[in-house]
Order: C-alpha cells, then sequence, then structure tokens
C-alpha cells in the first residue's frame, strides 16, 4: 500500500473564539498544541461527543494523523448534536469526525447543510437499534406492548437533542403503538450505559437505545430487536463533515481524510482499543497501537 506523508498549505482563518458548550484543548499528551507554530500547516478545530465512543474513537485518529501531516489539531468536545452542527455551520469547528448526515441527522443537515462540506463517508452500515440484553425472550419490537410491565414502561435512552432520541420518539413509539405504555427515559449515554450495566448484572430485564457501531454491543451481549415497520430507519454511512470551504482551504488534508475507509473489523477494533484497551487519558497509546495493528487499514494512513 502506497503510504504518502502529505504536504500541504497553510490553513486560512483558524476558528475564533468557540462560543459552544463544552472545553477546546490542545492535547497534549497527544502531542497537540494550543496554537500553531511556525512548521505547522495550520490550526484545524475537531468537534466531537465523548459520550458518542464510534466518533471519539474517529476522532482520536484524525488528529493523529493530521498532527502527523502538519498540522496543530484542537479538540472541542461537546454534548449535543445541534450545536455540533451549528458549529460547522458557523465556522467554530472545522471538522465533526463521525456524523449521521443521511438519516439521523437529516433534520440538522436540511438546516445547515449549505453551509457544510462533506468529505466522504468512512463507515458504511451505521444502524439505530432498539436492544435488550440477549437473557431477555422476546425478539421484535412488536413484543414491548404486551410486555410493558416486565420492562417497568421504560426505555433507557441517551441524550435528548440525539438524532436517536427523535427517531425512537417521533417514529418507533408512535409506530409501535407504545406512546401510552412506555416512556422514554433520556439523560446521557453514560446514564443509560449504567442503568444497563446494573440490570445486565441482576439479570433484570430492560430495553435501550442502541446503534451499530457501538462498543456496548459486544459488552453487554445486547440483541436487536426485529423492526418490521422499520421504524428506526434503515442503515446508513458515517461522514466526514467539515465547515464550508474546509476543501479549498485545506486540500492536503481534505484528501487524507477522503482516503480513510474503515470495514466492520476494522471499525469494531478501533473503538474497542480505544475505549475498553486503552481508555481515558491514553488516547494517543490506544491509536498508535491500532495503526501498529492496522498499517493498511486505508490508502491514506500517514506515518511518522
Amino acid at each position: 500500500m502506497n503510504k504518502r506523508h502529505l504536504t500541504g498549505i497553510l490553513a486560512i482563518g483558524a476558528a475564533a473564539s468557540l462560543a459552544l458548550a463544552g472545553c477546546a484543548t490542545g492535547n497534549q499528551a497527544a502531542g497537540g498544541t494550543q496554537e500553531g507554530g511556525e512548521d505547522s500547516l495550520g490550526t484545524i478545530t475537531l468537534g466531537y461527543l465523548p459520550s458518542w465512543t464510534d466518533g471519539l474513537s474517529t476522532a482520536y485518529l484524525l488528529e493523529d494523523q493530521l498532527e502527523k501531516a502538519g498540522y496543530t489539531v484542537k479538540m472541542q468536545e461537546l454534548t449535543e448534536a445541534g450545536p455540533l452542527y451549528a458549529g460547522l455551520a458557523q465556522g467554530d469547528v472545522d471538522i465533526y469526525p463521525s456524523a449521521w448526515p443521511e438519516l439521523t441527522h437529516k433534520s440538522y443537515m436540511d438546516k445547515y447543510g449549505d453551509k457544510i462540506d462533506d468529505l466522504g463517508a468512512y463507515y458504511e452500515g451505521a444502524k439505530l437499534t432498539i436492544a435488550v440484553p440477549d437473557y431477555v425472550d422476546i425478539d421484535s419490537i412488536d413484543d414491548l406492548k404486551a410486555n410493558a410491565d416486565r420492562f417497568g414502561g421504560k426505555i433507557y435512552g441517551i441524550e435528548p437533542g440525539a438524532g436517536l432520541t427523535k427517531q425512537t420518539q417521533e417514529s418507533m413509539l408512535p409506530g409501535y403503538g407504545l406512546e401510552d405504555s412506555y416512556e422514554l427515559v433520556t439523560s446521557s449515554t453514560a446514564a443509560m450505559l449504567t442503568e444497563l450495566d446494573s440490570a445486565e448484572a441482576a439479570k433484570r430485564d430492560i430495553v435501550v437505545t442502541s446503534w451499530r457501531p457501538f462498543w456496548a454491543n459486544d459488552k453487554y451481549n445486547l440483541k436487536d430487536l426485529e423492526d418490521p415497520k422499520g421504524a428506526m430507519g434503515e442503515a446508513e454511512a458515517l461522514h466526514f463533515l467539515a465547515t464550508d470551504g474546509f476543501k479549498e482551504e485545506n486540500p492536503e488534508a481534505a484528501k487524507l481524510i477522503a482516503g480513510i475507509k474503515l470495514d466492520d473489523e476494522q471499525y469494531a477494533s478501533l473503538e474497542d482499543t480505544v475505549v475498553n484497551t486503552y481508555g481515558e487519558g491514553k488516547y494517543a497509546e490506544a491509536i498508535d497501537e491500532w495503526l501498529k495493528e492496522n498499517p493498511d487499514a486505508y490508502d491514506t494512513i500517514v506515518t511518522d
């Protein structure tokens, strides 16, 4: 495979002071800096939601690759997708490293899409799901209505502003006639996982909103419930999105990013290595390990 160090041009218009929830920081452990130095090709701000670990893993992969290519990278943490899309449209964030623009985040694209550059899809087959642990003896969303008492009339979800929450609330619940028998409990991905962990330890019945790819599916042996009405939507691709004009101002970075394509095995190993094998505070080491184990994962890999 042809691995090429990229030569770039000076990035124009680095992000101004960010008016978003979250904290913008350079990742010092991974070699990032707050401002571009004399040798930097420019500063690129990555916006991501750390609780959505599919995007967390690709954010740190992208940070690694862009820094090796000569850019300075800032990491901007947010807690909701809406402000992230608004940040892209306003130029406060340069790249969203794991977007679901085709279906899950279509409403955001309808609102902001004319001010956003699509740098390409890097993974096919992402899917929103309603899931239960594999010890629960139901197999379809159709079975939920008759079993509301078993689940305490609750479906545990994630952030209120998530596309998954919107799809569940506006499509799945009314589509299966569950509005009166179930409450969609929303708070955060971490809170949902806490409930799931507790239920799994006690082998208690629980139903949650989930998605693929997501490391928790394997950890908790989650079973996707069949969706005969198609209320959770079809499979879609995950994309790298950028603020309008990014391709023209950063053509070499855009070329690097467009070359990243991951299959199921590669993406699963990336997320597992980042989230479970290494974890918070060791993301740079996790990316180094994954690249060492997957040297031919995609055709624009940047090496030291």
